[in-house]
């Protein structure tokens, strides 16, 4: 089940939000835990059983460590049985079938891995896991004694298949007892609406045209039409991404909780380290807080920091998919930071407007790395890009239309710094400044009217693309 759904927007939801609404709260925890479970196996099955053994390992293990906590050594053993549990997980689901068939020889025994059902968020979830034991060993928070409550903090619906991450250190008090009022109800139904509209109205609109250009350029597509389609593309995981974070982070302020920001118009960076400081924030926040620095970060000299970039970017690469494409396009953004951080490349001396394009540039080769089927398909399509496909097909033309353009354009004016009021209050000179009525009820209207058109569009259409499979 997905959030651009009917099935989740017309039964799933309202039934959630009127049952928490009428049990009492001590109840909630539970009741959202069971429906987050239901939500998650209602499109993997069986495979939520490896999401609940997950949550069961982190559970002994957190208390464990904080049980230990008087006894470091023993505390830090079970850290690392719990981590390397985490890790096992993670890897024999999604990463054994891409180990087997890059081996020099067959492991029969080991044949049914290539072809093994991959759960979806399982990259999320086992970050998850990995940051509540980290976060109880590093801070010393007590293990959490309820499991209900734990598995609610890596089952909760809204960020299980698509992110954020969310560190356990940031929603534990929120877990034991949070405040759900109507301003944060109204401010999540706001936000949820325009991550739905994003989803709809741009992704959607531009995975059409980004799929037939990436589907065809094996035959050769013109320079333009490749272009086409890697904008396209670029427009489309933007939008799909940063959509399913709006509608997580609104889902949650539906129900009393609060998340952090995972974008901050990525597009508009002047360098690719500004880039990974908007561009999927909880992702690489998460690195830097628990590979990163715990490597040395950049305080063991020039080579250490470079390796550890290096390191950082593989596994980044990595995290994203099981294919040597993700590998490269990791590794891609590594360098260029590694370029940045050694004043091989300034972008501080370059113009405003050069280091717009530099950064777009870069992203944009970067995204055709991502969005290949493998690396000799990213490389074939480069190569279109420069002009050594056919000069006749223009297959990404064939969705362009009025409309299309219209959405397309509209994709890149809110891309740039064209904020949607993301809180309907605000705090200035120490007082709580409200909207204006008028002011509020612009607000309820334009996106009561971005809704309606945007099921329209959803209504009427007949894709609608579920980007994370792979994670």
């Amino acid at each position: 089940m997905v959030f651009s759904s009917t099935v989740f927007l017309f039964l799933f939801l309202p039934f959630v939000l009127v049952l928490n609404f009428i049990l009492p709260p001590r109840l909630r925890n539970f009741f959202l835990l069971i429906v987050s479970l239901v939500f998650y196996a209602w499109g993997e099955g069986a495979l939520v059983l490896v999401m609940i053994a997950s949550t069961m390992i982190n559970y002994f293990a957190g208390l464990g460590i904080s049980g230990f906590a008087h006894r470091p050594k023993v505390s830090k053993a079970i850290l690392a049985i719990g981590i390397c549990i985490n890790l096992l997980l993670l890897v024999y689901y999604k990463y054994l079938g891409f180990i087997v068939s890059n081996l020099p020889f067959e492991i029969p025994e080991l044949a049914f891995s290539k072809t093994m059902a991959l759960p979806i968020g399982i990259s999320f979830y086992t970050f998850h896991g990995l940051s509540y034991l980290v976060d109880i060993y590093r801070k010393g928070l007590p293990g959490q004694k309820n499991p209900f409550d734990l598995g609610l903090y890596i089952a909760f619906f809204p960020q299980l298949v698509a992110g954020p991450i969310v560190r356990y250190s940031d929603i534990e008090s929120q877990i034991r007892a949070r405040q759900e009022t109507s301003q944060m109800f109204f401010e999540g139904i706001i936000r949820f609406i325009q991550g739905f509209a994003k989803k709809i109205l741009v992704a959607n609109t531009a995975a059409l045209i980004a799929d037939r250009a990436f589907q065809q350029s094996s035959d050769g597509i013109s320079i333009s039409a490749a272009w086409i389609g890697a904008i396209a593309y670029m427009l489309q995981i933007y939008f799909d991404f940063s959509g399913y974070s709006d509608m997580a982070i609104g889902l949650a302020k539906m129900f009393g909780f609060t998340f952090k920001e995972n974008f901050n118009y990525p597009y508009t960076a002047i360098s690719t380290q500004d880039f990974w400081r908007r561009w999927h924030i909880s992702l690489s926040t998460w690195f830097r807080d628990y590979l990163y620095i715990p490597l040395g970060g950049n305080q063991k000299g020039p080579f250490r920091t470079y390796l550890n970039l290096f390191i950082v970017f593989f596994v980044t690469g990595l995290w994203h998919g099981a294919s040597w494409n993700f590998v490269v396009w990791g590794l891609f953004h590594g360098l260029f930071l590694i370029l940045e951080r050694s004043e091989i490349i300034r972008t501080e001396k370059f113009p405003s407007v050069l280091k717009h394009v530099y950064v777009i540039l870069v992203v944009l080769v970067g995204w055709v790395l991502f969005r290949a089927d493998n690396l000799s398909h990213a490389i074939q399509y480069l190569g279109n890009m420069v002009g050594t496909g056919s000069r006749k097909n223009d297959v990404a033309f064939v969705m362009l239309n009025n409309y299309s353009i219209f959405l397309l354009l509209a994709g890149v004016f809110f891309s740039m710094h064209v904020k949607f009021p993301k809180r309907l209050s605000s705090h200035r000179d120490g007082g709580l400044v409200q909207q204006s009525s008028f002011r509020l009820i612009g607000i309820v209207v334009i996106h009561m009217l971005l809704f309606m058109f945007a099921i329209l569009e959803l209504a009427q259409a007949n894709y609608n693309p579920f980007i994370y499979f792979r994670f």
